[in-house]
């Protein structure tokens, strides 16, 4: 397991998404892929910006690619999927079905992943990453 998928989602509402990262890492886990969840590694005050951000540019440069769950749409998560495609890393944008679709992200995203279901959601994922 030498491939790393940095995985961006809401940090105000990652206790709410709790589900959805299980299931996202454990599609990830199957493919071979190690996830690096950045909101449970790290934690900043809110006068820490620049070090937080400086930090998830060097996670995100040592990952193999971005994973963006947008189910709660965040500014940060753009940024992060930004950076990445900036740096050439391969974007996936997830959704959950009932959520507000975000046609910047998507548009930049090389793959998209709408599920309605944490099930759903692992099934096509898993599947999408057995091809990296």
């Amino acid at each position: 397991m030498n491939r790393t998928a940095y995985i961006a989602i809401s940090y105000s509402k990652r206790n709410e998404l709790a589900e959805e990262l299980t299931a996202i890492k454990e599609a990830l886990l199957a493919s071979g892929i190690k996830p690096f969840v950045f909101t449970e590694q790290f934690q900043f005050s809110p006068v820490q910006e620049k070090e937080m951000m400086q930090e998830a540019m060097r996670q995100i440069d040592a990952a193999d690619l971005l994973i963006a769950e947008t189910s709660d749409k965040a500014i940060g998560i753009g940024i992060e999927a930004g950076y990445a495609k900036a740096k050439g890393k391969p974007v996936i944008y997830l959704r959950n079905t009932k959520a507000d679709h975000s046609s910047t992200l998507s548009g930049i995203s090389d793959y998209a992943v709408i599920y309605n279901s944490t099930e759903d959601l692992k099934k096509q994922l898993a599947k999408l990453t057995n091809n990296f």
